[in-house]
């Protein structure tokens, strides 16, 4: 296991080597001059100025070595400083930010957990019910809205029109931190941006139910008296659970997405909205600070399910 774990540790620092220089590229890829992002518009500059900012910001040199500039900061923690705020640095701008994101994923994630399985099951033991149906409907809702859609419509809905949620922020502004206030704000966009990996997971959960249901070994222990609850939870629930257990990995990526535009829509103070701001403000150290620590947790969740995995089903072997 110990051994496994590195070598997918290795793996995913490629990826995220990988990622960084995509990212670069892009970033120099995009119209425009990245100059223009560290010059105030209604400050006249000579030509003589803008050659000598260029050449102290390293952009008069060809981009691979700009790039190994760069990434020779990065490795010893030096993402740089914010274009926008020079007085904060990269690193503890997006550090600071990532605790309300964290918040905002973990309970959208343990929400469209609790749900998802929840209604997967009661569908695949009731199938072709009224209650199958209904989830099935609600499921298939959930997976053709987009985050952006049904976040506004959220907002529209249980902020605007019936008033029962706060339509942004964290907390109150002016009052004194409550636990109750923040779950008060967290409650709306969590449960929209499970939306999504609630649906997903609700499927897998049915389809893989279903066929568990069917093997021979559930259909012995009914047949030697076992009751319903425990043949479910006890003997099918934990095969079930296998497809699942890769799909909730891979729904990290998708709820980092979603946290983008929920973040946006309800000013909610993560990471998601700093990157919005950064790209409409052609920040590129907070660029690329934000898409290198996203990559790193996306590359540890994975790994984590992957472990995971292997802890569920005894049959798999990792080396």
């Amino acid at each position: 296991m110990l051994k496994y774990s590195l070598r997918r540790l290795l793996i995913g620092a490629g990826m995220l080597l990988a990622l960084s220089m995509l990212i670069f590229v892009m970033l120099r890829l995009t119209p425009g001059d990245p100059i223009d992002a560290y010059i105030d518009p209604n400050v006249p500059m000579s030509p003589s100025d803008l050659v000598e900012l260029r050449a102290t910001l390293g952009l008069d040199q060809p981009l691979p070595v700009q790039y190994l500039a760069w990434l020779q900061q990065a490795l010893t923690g030096n993402l740089g400083y914010s274009i926008q705020r020079p007085d904060q640095a990269v690193l503890g701008l997006v550090v600071s930010r990532v605790g309300p994101t964290v918040l905002l994923m973990g309970t959208a994630i343990v929400i469209a957990i609790i749900a998802g399985i929840a209604t997967g099951i009661v569908s695949a033991v009731r199938r072709n019910s009224l209650a199958d149906i209904s989830f099935s409907v609600l499921a298939v809702t959930g997976i053709s809205s987009p985050p952006f859609l049904s976040g506004l419509v959220g907002l529209y809905l249980f902020s605007v029109y019936f008033n029962w949620m706060p339509s942004g922020g964290m907390l109150t502004p002016g009052r004194e931190f409550s636990l109750l206030d923040l779950i008060h704000h967290l409650i709306l966009p969590a449960s929209l941006l499970a939306l999504a990996q609630t649906a997903l997971i609700m499927r897998y959960m049915r389809g893989s139910m279903l066929e568990v249901l069917n093997l021979d070994y559930v259909r012995t222990a009914r047949a030697k008296g076992v009751s319903e609850f425990w043949v479910i939870t006890k003997h099918a629930l934990r095969n079930a659970l296998l497809p699942v257990i890769t799909l909730i990995g891979s729904t990290i990526g998708l709820a980092i997405g979603g946290a983008i535009f929920i973040e946006s829509v309800f000013n909610w103070p993560g990471m998601g909205l700093l990157m919005v701001t950064a790209v409409e403000n052609r920040d590129y150290p907070v660029i690329m600070g934000s898409t290198l620590v996203i990559g790193a947790c996306v590359i540890v969740v994975n790994l984590m399910t992957d472990l995971a995995y292997a802890a569920v089903d005894p049959r798999i072997k990792v080396g």
